[in-house]
Parts: C-alpha cells; sequence; structure tokens
C-alpha cells in the first residue's frame, strides 16, 4: 500500500490544481461523498479521498487499492494502490476535444501541448516513471479484473451491486471453484493411495473431486469412483452420492451392482434418493440404462449446465465466501430487473418463487441477512395465495428480527394479521388447527420478546396482546406447542413494564 502522491497533493496546492485539472482527480470533492450511500458487498470500509467533474468518486479500500465509482452506477478497481492509480490516470489522459472549436485546426494542438505539459509536471513531481500506454493499459486491465468478487460495490439503501466499469472477459464461475476438485483428480489419477484416503475422507474435497470427475471423464476413474462412492455415502443422500452412482454406473460393471445397492441401503434418505436403481442380476444395458437416464436428466458433462446454487454452495464450502455472494448478488439483481425470469416453463403469465426463496436460503448460509431480506421481501410480494403470502411474510419477520429491524418485522406481522382477517381466498381456512397457525403465534412471541429485550414496552406489550389473541384461536393440539413459549415471553415483558 503507497498513498505517497496522495500526501504529496495534500501537501501542495499547485499538484492538487493539476491533478483537478487536466486529470480530473480532485481531492477537494473527497468532502461532498459520492452521489449515493454505498458499501461494498464484503463489508471492508472504504474511505473516499477524492471526486471528478462528473460525479465519480475514488474511494481507497482497506487493502490499499483504489476503487473509482461513476455516477452512472459503475465501479471497478483501478490501480492497487492510490500511487498506481495515479500514474494510470495521468499517464492515459487524453486531451478532450472543444465541442465549439471554430475549425481552425489550432485548439487540438494547443490542448494536447498543454495536456502534455501537465503530465510531465505531475509525473515528475510525484516521482513516477515514463511509462508506454501499453504498459499502462496493462496495469489497469490487471486492476480492474481484481475488481470481483472482493471489491463488488453495492447501492447503500437498495444493495443492488454496481456493474463493472469494464468488459473483459472473466472466468467462468465453475473454474475457480473445481480448481481444487481438478487438482484431487489427478492426484487420484497418479495412484497415491494415501491421497486417495486424504481426499476421500475429507467431505469437501470428496465432492469437489467428483464434480471434476463429472466434467472430466477417463475410463480408468472406476477404481477411484468407487472408493469415492463408498465414503461419500457416510454422507448420506447428497448430490454427489447420485453423481457418484452414475458415475460407476455408466461404466456397466454388473459388479459394481452389490456396491451401488449397499449404498442405496445406507438410509431412508438414500433408499429413496437412488431409487430405481437396477438389482443384483441386473445386466450391463439395464445398469448403463438407469445410469444415462440419471446422467442425462440431472448431471451431464458441461458445467455451464449446472444451476447456480452448485458453485455457490462449493465455493462456501471451501471458504470462497465473497466469490460465492457476488454471484448470487448479481443473480438476485438480474431477477429485481427482470421478473420475467420467473416465468413458468408450462405457463406464460404464472410466476414461481422458488428461485427468490433459494436465494434468501443461500444468502441466509453466506450469513448475508441484508441479502436474504432483498431476496425473501420480493419473494413475499410476488405471492399469490393467502397461505403463501402469510408464510413468506413469516420467514420476513423472522430475518427481520434476527437482524435487529424489529420495527420492520412488526410491520410485516401486522400485515399477516390482516391477511388472516381478510385472506381473500379459501386457503387459510384451516389455518388455527394446523402447525401453520403454531408458526404463526410463535414468531408473533418471539417478536415480542426481542421487543422486550430492545427495551421497547409498549411495542412489546402491543404485539404480545396480539400474540395471546392468536394463541386464542388456535386448535387445543396447535396451542399446546406455543404455551410454554408464550408463558416465558410474557413474563419478560412483565420484567420491563
Amino acid at each position: 500500500m503507497t498513498d505517497h502522491a496522495l500526501r504529496l497533493l495534500r501537501e501542495n496546492a499547485r499538484l492538487a490544481e493539476l491533478a483537478a485539472f487536466p486529470f480530473d482527480f480532485d481531492i477537494g470533492r473527497a468532502s461532498h461523498g459520492h452521489v449515493e450511500e454505498v458499501r461494498l458487498a464484503s463489508g471492508a470500509p472504504l474511505d473516499i479521498v477524492a471526486g471528478d467533474a462528473g460525479g465519480g468518486t475514488y474511494f481507497v479500500c482497506a487493502d490499499g487499492s483504489m476503487l473509482y465509482a461513476d455516477s452512472e452506477g459503475s465501479a471497478g478497481i483501478i490501480g492497487s494502490s492510490v500511487d498506481e492509480a495515479l500514474e494510470i490516470m495521468i499517464g492515459l489522459a487524453e486531451a478532450e476535444e472543444d465541442e465549439e472549436d471554430d475549425g481552425d485546426g489550432e485548439e487540438e494542438p494547443r490542448q494536447r501541448c498543454g495536456l502534455e505539459g501537465a503530465r510531465a509536471e505531475l509525473r515528475a513531481a510525484l516521482g513516477f516513471p515514463e511509462r508506454s500506454p501499453v504498459e499502462l493499459e496493462a496495469l489497469l486491465q490487471a486492476a480492474l479484473l481484481r475488481t470481483e468478487p472482493d471489491f463488488v460495490l453495492l447501492n447503500g439503501t437498495e444493495h443492488n451491486a454496481y456493474q463493472l466499469l469494464d468488459s473483459y472477459p472473466r472466468p467462468p464461475l465453475w473454474e475457480p471453484v473445481l480448481a481444487s476438485g481438478h487438482a484431487d483428480l489427478a492426484l487420484l489419477r497418479a495412484g497415491d493411495r494415501e491421497v486417495w484416503d486424504a481426499v476421500a475422507e475429507n467431505p469437501v474435497r470428496r465432492r469437489l473431486t467428483l464434480r471434476a470427475a463429472q466434467f472430466d471423464r477417463a475410463d480408468d476413474d472406476l477404481e477411484a469412483l468407487r472408493h469415492l462412492l463408498r465414503h461419500e455415502a457416510a454422507s448420506s443422500m447428497t448430490d454427489e452420492l447420485r453423481l457418484a452412482a452414475v458415475l460407476v454406473g455408466l461404466r456397466g460393471d454388473t459388479g459394481d451392482l452389490p456396491l451401488l445397492n449397499e449404498v442405496r441401503e445406507t438410509d431412508f434418505d438414500t433408499a429413496c434418493g437412488l431409487g430405481g436403481m437396477p438389482e443384483p442380476g441386473a445386466s450391463a444395458d439395464e445398469l448403463r440404462e438407469w445410469a444415462q437416464d440419471l446422467d442425462d436428466s440431472m448431471f451431464g458433462a458441461d458445467p455451464a449446465d449446472e444451476p447456480l446454487s452448485t458453485w455457490t454452495d462449493l465455493a462456501r464450502d471451501q471458504g470462497m465466501t465473497e466469490l460465492a455472494r457476488v454471484a448470487l448478488i448479481r443473480d438476485l439483481d438480474e431477477i429485481v430487473m427482470d421478473q420475467s425470469r420467473l416465468v413458468r416453463a408450462d405457463a406464460s403469465r404464472a410466476l414461481t418463487t422458488a428461485p427468490l426463496r433459494a436465494l434468501a436460503r443461500d444468502f441466509e448460509e453466506l450469513g448475508d441477512r441484508t441479502q436474504a431480506l432483498r431476496a425473501q421481501r420480493l419473494n413475499a410480494a410476488l405471492q399469490e395465495t393467502a397461505w403463501d403470502r402469510v408464510s413468506a411474510l413469516l420467514d420476513q419477520a423472522r430475518l427481520e428480527r434476527e437482524d435487529s429491524q424489529l420495527v420492520r418485522a412488526v410491520r410485516s406481522l401486522a400485515t399477516v394479521r390482516t391477511i388472516l382477517t381478510a385472506p381473500g381466498d379459501d386457503s387459510l381456512r384451516h389455518w388455527q388447527g394446523v402447525n401453520f397457525g403454531r408458526f404463526i403465534a410463535e414468531e408473533h412471541y418471539r417478536l415480542s420478546h426481542a421487543l422486550a429485550d430492545a427495551n421497547l414496552p409498549e411495542e412489546a406489550r402491543s404485539l404480545l396482546r396480539s400474540a395471546d389473541s392468536i394463541l386464542g384461536e388456535l386448535s387445543e393440539n396447535a396451542a399446546n406447542g406455543v404455551r410454554e413459549l408464550a408463558e416465558g415471553t410474557a413474563a419478560r415483558v412483565r420484567e420491563i413494564s
């Protein structure tokens, strides 16, 4: 991290003026802030150090990198340090064309001469070497390519991501996610038995290696695949267990049928998940047909065909949190901007909100309640039946409560009660007699307790009355499951009254 140049600009008014014009790096604009509230998706700190005439802002990140955000919703890293960013900006700046040029051809050379003079003066004063445009463009490209995943800027209110400043191609998500899996697959193929056991006994390495084998298939892998299959059964029913069974079954070796059936009978979940598997005594063709059908419907050999969650789950499990987070945020942003992505394949108008529920769950598993709530609120808004709206709002209220957004959680539960009173359809006609009613009451009591813990006695008492009213409507069986929570909450509210 170097900020030598920034320090000189702050100490020398002449240099600061040159940086502001013609290079549009104005440290005097730092106090103006950005055009809107922003933050990094990672939660890392940002420090504004300058602005430009177009409303753009220059930020210094925790590692010293310079992030530039324009006023139109794009942002990116433009240097590994303030010094590098300034060197690039000064070296690549070009003279602006004058729209009012009278056409005598003299203005442009004068502008270029002025720019070159300013460039030489500022470059020398800041101690920058003379680099060719090709070198500087390479530095800029390297910096821009570092923007994702660690330096993605979010709108601080809507929480959507800024677009990238550049259009350079990036590797698909599965490449960094599967890198260690491909490395382990190569080690297995080398035949080191100690490595075989180390990979097979580590759930994450095992899953990644099986995924690598899915997209890099080799006839000689059968023994290694059998080894991984045996160990994956210890995780019960997983997608990778089914994948391992498919990869083994595709070889059509009937000698594998006892192993495959043993794995299937590991527990109830595996028996269901691997149902339809040929029994011992089946032919090689039957085994291959079973495996091929599953491969065609669930796996295949093209990583581009896998759902995003395959890669974000594997990224998360490897500790690649920001890689997973950014991919999920981009996916949610696309849905927010284009809800036609939710149209059911079998219906021209009906929407499926399953992707939003999945995104909310994935964000919650990452510990990002802000993004989980973005997904969940849209999910709740798009529900069509009263039952589904209440169910989605309960999850929304829970997330708001857990994120200490207690006032918003109170509003969400108020909407729940409004729907219970006037549902608009008959989907809720039996809610009092089933577990759904218990869940509604439980969230009311939990939020009442949280309000009491936050020393909001009036709000806690008000919501407790609503909770008691809901409890009074439940069937005896449903109510019995809530009474202990109700009594504990009432006692907590009395403590602050």
